[in-house]
């Protein structure tokens, strides 16, 4: 599957697998994490990936809810290619948007091959 077939299928809400549910609820986060992750091609520390999201809402005066983060960071994990992990529910590697570049230190977030369009 394409970046771009899946990020259609996001905003779409289809889902051949039937997940059109979790993709609904998962649809703007996944659109934020794009975003911020788009313009960085090695990838963002996780900290400051939240740092961007965070701000992105507060100048859009969009709800920042107690478990921010938390639902940040699970729904990165959900479309996240993470074979080496097995404790972690990560998805199929044709389906995976993000994954963790295993060349930096500490937590980094890495959007896998964003299309220009996306990261301008």
């Amino acid at each position: 599957m394409t970046y771009e077939e899946h990020v259609e299928r996001l905003e779409t809400g289809l889902d051949s697998e039937g997940h059109s549910r979790q993709m609904h609820q998962d649809r703007p986060i996944v659109l934020e994490l794009i975003k911020a992750l788009a313009p960085h091609k090695d990838g963002l520390r996780r900290w400051s990936v939240m740092r961007t999201i965070r701000k992105e809402r507060e100048c859009s005066s969009r709800e920042i809810g107690q478990k921010f983060e938390d639902e940040i960071e699970r729904t990165f994990r959900r479309y996240c290619v993470d074979p080496g992990n097995t404790k972690t529910r990560a998805c199929a590697p044709e389906d995976a948007l993000f994954f963790r570049p295993k060349e930096k230190a500490g937590e980094v977030w890495a959007l896998i091959s964003p299309p220009a369009s996306v990261a301008k």
